[in-house]
């Protein structure tokens, strides 16, 4: 984004526009717009003020020039990342990610399923079968979709669904930070070098479960996910950019709750492997805690989130008592989440694993 206005005198054209683009690309950015950290020379993003009020001030006072990675209102951590082209099986299993949880693609996904029903009868029962087929073929059929209804000039058709069936750019920048909505994400890799841990995750998302590929009768229920982040993907679809976090998920049949009501993992166990990626709007970021009783095994922990300002070094957490939560919330005991087949639900969507449910 063009931060040259931030120079300009706060009486030109320029400076007006420049300060309506970046409010806009805040709200956009931080789902409010009356929580927004002031970027003025004399607030310096240390008061939290509603749009009007920010607005105000940035005439009258003046913006901070200094600051220069509008990290407070949306922008990655850090302004530096490496673009790199991806694996295309990668890129489209992070794309359909993108796809089955963007409410204005869902009218599309049933008309291919039904598309798909109908094409192929025999199959209208097995569920399984059904939700593996969509999964590769829809990115293609999606595609295809929308430029026909393009062409026969389809009102329809949104700006930003347009782009998305078009998909995303193979070469993707890749960030080892991350600060959303004031919580800032590390990757594995940057953790690592730190004394300070930012990269786990925890996802809540109703999953449809079956015992089998030949089970007829698959369950719906909330199932919780809990990951690391490996690497963080910001996709680039032309007009717009959607990040994503690829994690590494545990797989969920080792799960142990002990004694106390901590749930137990072993970080080592990965599964999950064709369902990667998620939105880094929809997970709660957790901690992982050496177990000191059981060799291998780590206690998850939820903490209150932490937020970044200029005058907290990233290695402190200042003043903040730390009330540790134990996630303990209704996992149901499964043997195996290689596979997953998902169908939305309140909030995320997970797809193409495998469950068994046990009763």
């Amino acid at each position: 984004m063009d931060k040259s206005w931030m120079h300009s005198d706060r009486r030109s054209k320029a400076y007006e526009f420049g300060v309506e683009a970046f409010l806009n690309f805040a709200v956009e950015n931080l789902l409010t717009t009356t929580h927004i950290r002031c970027p003025c020379v004399k607030c310096v993003n240390l008061k939290v003020f509603g749009v009007g009020i920010i607005r105000d001030h940035v005439y009258f006072n003046g913006i901070d020039q200094s600051y220069k990675n509008w990290t407070f209102h949306g922008e990655p951590w850090e302004a530096s990342c490496t673009v790199s082209v991806v694996d295309q099986d990668l890129l489209n299993q992070a794309h359909l990610y993108v796809l089955e949880n963007t409410e204005e693609v869902l009218p599309y996904i049933e008309q291919h399923m039904i598309h798909i029903k109908t094409a192929y009868p025999k199959f209208r029962r097995r569920t399984k079968w059904l939700q593996d087929k969509h999964n590769s073929t829809f990115i293609q059929w999606l595609r295809f979709k929308v430029q026909s209804e393009l062409e026969e000039d389809n009102n329809g058709v949104s700006e930003n669904l347009r782009w998305l069936a078009a998909g995303p750019n193979m070469a993707v920048p890749l960030y080892r930070s991350y600060l959303i909505k004031g919580i800032k994400f590390n990757i594995k890799a940057q953790d690592d070098v730190r004394t300070t841990q930012n990269s786990g995750v925890y996802l809540l998302a109703q999953t449809m479960q079956v015992a089998s590929a030949k089970d007829k009768n698959p369950i719906l229920s909330n199932m919780g996910f809990y990951g690391v982040i490996q690497e963080i993907w910001d996709l680039d679809y032309q007009k717009f950019t959607i990040p994503v976090f690829r994690c590494d998920w545990i797989d969920s049949s080792d799960l142990v709750v002990d004694e106390l009501g901590f749930t137990l993992v072993d970080l080592s166990k990965i599964g999950h492997r064709n369902d990667q990626f998620v939105l880094t709007s929809q997970v709660k970021q957790i901690f992982f805690v050496d177990d000191p009783m059981h060799r291998g095994w780590s206690v998850v922990l939820s903490m209150p989130n932490r937020e970044y300002n200029d005058v907290i070094g990233d290695e402190v957490l200042g003043d903040v008592i730390i009330e540790c939560e134990p996630f303990t919330r209704g996992m149901p005991n499964v043997d195996t989440f290689d596979e997953l087949v998902g169908e939305l639900g309140g909030q995320n969507i997970r797809d193409g694993c495998e469950d068994i449910w046990i009763e």
